[in-house]
């Protein structure tokens, strides 16, 4: 059997280039992009947008020199016409697939970014980063379709007439989706916001999803709310329109106390908690209002202020403890409730003398 040279040309061609697009991606990929940040840095690029440039471009370079590798192994084959044509698309669609990732990486670290400088106008959730990822890859799929000579007016008319029923079957679901959306672009719920539902569970908000609003609980437990239920039911959210928020404490003196007194020593030491424990607001100037004759106590609420709502439990604690402590050194009474308890025998000479009346 004869050895013919030029078979074995045919096939190292075609391998070398495909090796020395694997080694030149990797080589760009490792040392270049390296190079590449660097220049961009001294030119004035902020720092933080250094990451965002690495993570677009992460992986993009490898595929797209493997796919030059490619290109130039086909062409320099003597592959059918066909096969050809067929590896050419093939490579297209990668191209497009890869542009479309960068693209879509790009979009979602902007929105990241943006969303970290924009102080709550545009709260950054998982329903608004997967829909903003299927926007992206849907074009990015339709161009590639119709780059490849695939016509895509059918698929458009097919998803036009299935989008009814597929809408009927999906009610629910849809529902819970357009709540979401409503939910973050009436900004009346944004992550990390601490809501209090009607029915009572109340925590920190930690995302809005597609189908439910996930809350997670003081006691670091989940709550899972379906979207539709949360935009149709009435919640407080003690982060709008300002996380500092007014702390109530109702207190009572007895008659026989000194009311200028009272007043003096609850404000020092209403002041004393915002300008010393955690949460407290020293520039915020506490004041109390007497506003009730009681059974057995003249009733007073002391207002403060504190950084926000978990804060007041911290605040309300010291408070309490230190107006006691310092109400028992100024003599000042704090009256117990008084219920007259009658006996038996006494209980029945009233009903006897009440009906002779």
């Amino acid at each position: 059997m004869n050895f013919n040279p030029s078979i074995l040309i045919n096939l190292i061609q075609p391998l070398a280039w495909i090796l020395l697009g694997l080694a030149g991606g990797l080589i760009f990929e490792k040392r270049l992009l390296k190079k590449l940040k660097i220049i961009l840095h001294k030119r004035g690029l902020i720092e933080e947008n250094i990451p965002l440039i690495e993570e677009a471009l992460r992986g993009i370079p490898f595929i797209l020199f493997f796919v030059l590798g490619i290109y130039a192994a086909i062409s320099a084959s003597q592959l059918p016409s066909e096969l050809q044509d067929l590896l050419f698309k093939l490579m297209l669609a990668t191209i497009l697939g890869a542009a479309t990732l960068v693209i879509s990486r790009i979009a979602l670290s902007l929105v990241r970014f943006y969303s970290k400088t924009s102080d709550g106008e545009f709260p950054l959730t998982s329903l608004f980063e997967n829909l903003t990822k299927l926007f992206i890859f849907t074009i990015g799929a339709l161009i590639i379709l119709q780059s490849i000579g695939i016509s895509i007016t059918p698929l458009l008319t097919a998803l036009g007439v299935g989008g009814i029923s597929i809408g009927l079957a999906l009610q629910t679901t849809l529902a819970n989706l357009f709540s979401g959306l409503n939910i973050i672009m009436s900004r009346k719920v944004n992550p990390g916001d601490y809501v209090k539902l009607e029915t009572g569970e109340e925590g920190y908000v930690t995302d809005v999803t597609w189908r439910h609003t996930t809350i997670r609980e003081y006691p670091n437990n989940l709550v899972v709310v379906p979207n539709a239920k949360l935009v149709s039911s009435t919640f407080k959210n003690y982060y709008l329109p300002e996380k500092q928020m007014m702390v109530l404490v109702e207190v009572g003196v007895s008659y026989d106390s000194d009311l200028e007194k009272v007043e003096r020593v609850t404000m020092e030491v209403a002041k004393e908690v915002m300008r010393e424990v955690t949460g407290g607001v020293p520039g915020f100037e506490p004041f109390i209002r007497f506003h009730s004759f009681g059974y057995f106590s003249i009733n007073l609420t002391v207002y403060f202020s504190t950084e926000e709502y978990i804060e007041q439990l911290i605040t309300r604690h010291e408070f309490i403890k230190r107006l006691y402590s310092r109400y028992k050194e100024e003599g000042i009474k704090i009256p117990f409730p008084i219920k007259p308890v009658y006996a038996p025998e006494q209980s029945a000479a009233n009903e006897e003398w009440q009906g002779n009346i």
